[in-house]
């Protein structure tokens, strides 16, 4: 199956490329959505549709990184549009086999892979898009 690969930081991330609609270069600023939880980056509009957009790293629990984000990578999700702040995306690559990752596992990853020669986090776009609603839910 093939799959968008991206990066936050150093580490690389996979989401099938079934789920992904879109990769686009992110507005100079974000609207800010009052009250939001700290992972909700902002809204931005792509083409009349408004976005939301999460930060990869803060909805992951990854510690600030030094390189800026460059890239929003936009889910296929139907009615709700949903952007996901990541490094940079580096290319669409087939993924043969993913494995269950080891430790404790979140909703948003699927597994690992290996692909030449490094591992690659594979997210589950079902489970990012509930760990999104939770930020929500939680945040009350």
């Amino acid at each position: 199956m093939r799959h968008v690969i991206f990066r936050v930081e150093k580490e690389r991330y996979g989401l099938p490329l079934s789920a992904v609609r879109e990769v686009v270069v992110p507005p100079e600023r974000f609207t800010r959505v009052p009250r939001a939880p700290p992972a909700i980056t902002g809204v931005m509009n792509l083409r009349g549709r408004v976005v939301t957009v999460v930060e990869l790293r803060q909805l992951l629990g990854l510690p600030d990184g030094a390189t800026p984000p460059s890239r929003v990578v936009l889910l296929d999700r139907g009615r709700r549009d949903l952007g996901l702040l990541v490094t940079d995306v580096d290319g669409i690559e087939a993924v043969e086999r993913v494995s269950a990752a080891p430790g404790k596992l979140t909703p948003a990853i699927r597994g690992v892979a290996r692909l030449g020669g490094l591992g690659v986090t594979v997210l589950d776009p079902e489970g990012l898009d509930a760990a999104v609603v939770a930020l929500f839910t939680h945040s009350k």
